[in-house]
C-alpha cells in the first residue's frame, strides 16, 4: 500500500510572507511563486483581515475578554511555543494568538495600539468606582439602580450590584419604602394628550411655599411649574398658560379636588380657561389617578427638598429651576425603561437616543433641534389684547390691535 504523503505545515513567520507576497503581487502570483494551495493562501488572506482590522468585526457573544496583562503571558509563552501549544496551554483560541501578533507588529511600526498595553484591573476598578461615587455625590437622591441608568446613558457599564456595593462602602443606606401594589395602570400614546396638576407643600425657613408641578403623562415631562406662598388660581392659570405657550396645548388635564382647580359652587376660573381653549378635564377621584405626579413629588422632595438646605425662597427657586432642567433632560427614568429622559421621550428622539447608547456614543447632545420638535411651526395668537406671532414654539413680535 503506497505511503500517504503528509501535509505540509507551514510557520507564522512563512504564513505572514505568504500574505505579504499576494497583497504585493497578488495571490495567484504569490500561488504560482511559493507553490503553495490557492484556497490555504486565501484562508490566511482572511485571517490576516480580520486580525488588521479587529474592531470592525462584532465579538460574538459569550467570548472571553483577556487584559492586556494576560495577553502579554500569552504571547511571551507563544514566543517558545507553537500557536496550538499556546492555545490548548491557556485555552484561547489560535486565531486571537495570530491576531495579537498582528497587532503588535503593527504596534511596533506605529500603526496601532498595542493588545499588550493597557490598565491594570485595580485601575480600571478604581476608575469605575469613582465614576460611581462622582455621580451619586452630584446626586445624592438617587439610588443605585437610578445611578447606573445615569452611567450608563454616558456609555459606562456597570452592575447595579456592584453600584450597590461601592455607595453602601461609602455610606449608603437604602430607604425603608412602603409600597402598596395596584394594577390599574394606563399611560397616554402621546405627548400633550394628557397632562397631570398638583402641588408640592413645603416650609422654607419658616415660610410656606406651594410648588406647582405640571407633568405630561406620557414622558413624564415637566412642561411648566410655579412657585406660590398658596393655592391660587391666579398662579395656577398663568402657569398653564405660560406651559401651553411654550409647548402648545393639551388635549385633557387631571388634577385633584384642590380649591385652585375645582370649586363647588358655580364654575372656577381654571375650568372656565380650559373651557375656552377646548381641554378636556378629569377630576382624579382617586389618589392613584394621578399618581404619575404623585410619584414625581415624592421624588422631588427625595432628591431635592431632603438634601438641599435653602437660605430663603428665592434660593429655593433658582435650585427648583436646575433640578427640573437636571429632570427633564439628564435624569433617566425607570417609567421609560430606565436609559431614555423625559425629554427623549416627550421630544420623539426614543430610537435615535438608544441606537447612541448601544453604539457606545453616549446619549448625544442635551437639546434636540428645534427641527425635531413636535410644535406648531407658526401661530398667531391673541392674549390680553396683544396680538403675538410664534414661529417654532418661540415669540417673534407682539403688538397691540
Amino acid at each position: 500500500m503506497p505511503h500517504k504523503p503528509s501535509r505540509p505545515r507551514y510557520s507564522f513567520e512563512q504564513r505572514e510572507a505568504a500574505v505579504a507576497l499576494a497583497e504585493k503581487i497578488g495571490q495567484a502570483g504569490a500561488v504560482r511563486e511559493l507553490g503553495i494551495p490557492k484556497s490555504t493562501l486565501f484562508t490566511w488572506c482572511q485571517e490576516s483581515q480580520k486580525a488588521v482590522e479587529p474592531v470592525k468585526s462584532q465579538k460574538p457573544v459569550g467570548q472571553k475578554r483577556y487584559t492586556p496583562s494576560q495577553k502579554a503571558e500569552i504571547l511571551e509563552y507563544s514566543g517558545s511555543h507553537s500557536a496550538i501549544a499556546t492555545a490548548e496551554h491557556f485555552g484561547v483560541s489560535k486565531f486571537s494568538i495570530y491576531a495579537w501578533k498582528k497587532q503588535v507588529e503593527r504596534a511596533a511600526r506605529g500603526l496601532g495600539d498595542s493588545p499588550t498595553s493597557g490598565p491594570a484591573p485595580a485601575d480600571i476598578e478604581a476608575q469605575r468606582d469613582k465614576e460611581i461615587l462622582d455621580e451619586w455625590k452630584r446626586h445624592p437622591g438617587l439610588g443605585p439602580s437610578q445611578i447606573r441608568n445615569q452611567l450608563r446613558r454616558k456609555g459606562i457599564k456597570c452592575a447595579v450590584n456592584t453600584v450597590r456595593n461601592v455607595m453602601t462602602d461609602d455610606g449608603y443606606r437604602p430607604p425603608k419604602v412602603k409600597r402598596d401594589p395596584h394594577d390599574q395602570r394606563y399611560e397616554a400614546v402621546r405627548p400633550n394628550q394628557l397632562w397631570h396638576l398638583d402641588f408640592v407643600h413645603r416650609h422654607i425657613n419658616r415660610t410656606n411655599t406651594f410648588t406647582l408641578i405640571l407633568i405630561d403623562d406620557h414622558s413624564r415631562f415637566v412642561v411648566g411649574h410655579g412657585v406660590d406662598d398658596a393655592e391660587r388660581a391666579d398662579m395656577v392659570i398663568s402657569t398653564f398658560e405660560e406651559a401651553v405657550k411654550r409647548h402648545g396645548r393639551p388635549e385633557c388635564v387631571m388634577h385633584d379636588k384642590g380649591s385652585a382647580f375645582w370649586s363647588w359652587k358655580g364654575i372656577s376660573r381654571f375650568t372656565h380657561l380650559l373651557t375656552e381653549l377646548g381641554i378636556d378635564q378629569i377630576v382624579a377621584e382617586h389618589k392613584e389617578w394621578n399618581g404619575k405626579v404623585e410619584v414625581f413629588n415624592a421624588n422631588l422632595a427625595k432628591e431635592l427638598f431632603d438634601v438641599q438646605r435653602f437660605y430663603d425662597v428665592s434660593e429655593m427657586k433658582r435650585r427648583l429651576v436646575n433640578h427640573l432642567h437636571f429632570y427633564n433632560q439628564h435624569r433617566t427614568s425607570h417609567a421609560l425603561g430606565g436609559l431614555l429622559v423625559p425629554a427623549d421621550r416627550y421630544f420623539g428622539m426614543e430610537d435615535e437616543v438608544l441606537a447612541r447608547i448601544e453604539a457606545g456614543a453616549g446619549s448625544g447632545p442635551e437639546l434636540p433641534d428645534l427641527r425635531d420638535r413636535l410644535l406648531e411651526v407658526f401661530k398667531v395668537v391673541s392674549h390680553n389684547g396683544q396680538v403675538e406671532v410664534w414661529l417654532m414654539g418661540q415669540p417673534l413680535l407682539s403688538a397691540s390691535k
